[in-house]
């Protein structure tokens, strides 16, 4: 009984730091993801930071929130695309939640268009007004 309490002492040792601290190995790969929903809160003007808030569902537990990258087309359309590392191997298979924040910056005052792009050409668009 003491050998089995000696490994999962062992093996808690090392999962332990793993879990609290989950980064995707170095031959992990970056894919861009797809949003399935975005909340854009009201009261932005012209001297506030505006930003976003996305979520959607990544396939498997080998995703992991990597960044969002932001395109300012003009100065009232923005594209916004997700990217997740994902980490080869083997993988728990349900789909795993996702919800970040992704700041804009400072916009001009009017009617703004972002539209978050998926992968495969579609998007999803969203309007807000700057005051």
């Amino acid at each position: 009984m003491k050998f089995y309490a000696l490994s999962v002492a062992v093996a808690l040792a090392f999962a332990v730091p793993a879990l609290a601290n989950p980064e995707p190995p170095r031959n992990a790969k970056e894919v861009g993801v797809g949003v399935s929903e975005a909340y854009v809160p009201s009261g932005f003007n012209s001297g506030t930071e505006a930003y976003v808030i996305v979520s959607g569902m990544f396939n498997n537990g080998c995703y992991q929130w990597s960044r969002a990258d932001v395109r300012h087309v003009d100065d009232f359309n923005h594209e916004v695309t997700v990217y997740a590392k994902v980490s080869p191997g083997m993988c728990l298979m349900v789909l795993v939640p996702y919800q970040k924040e992704v700041k804009l910056g400072s916009l001009k005052t009017g009617k703004h268009i972002v539209r978050f792009m998926g992968g495969d050409e579609t998007y999803l668009e969203k309007s807000f007004e700057v005051e």
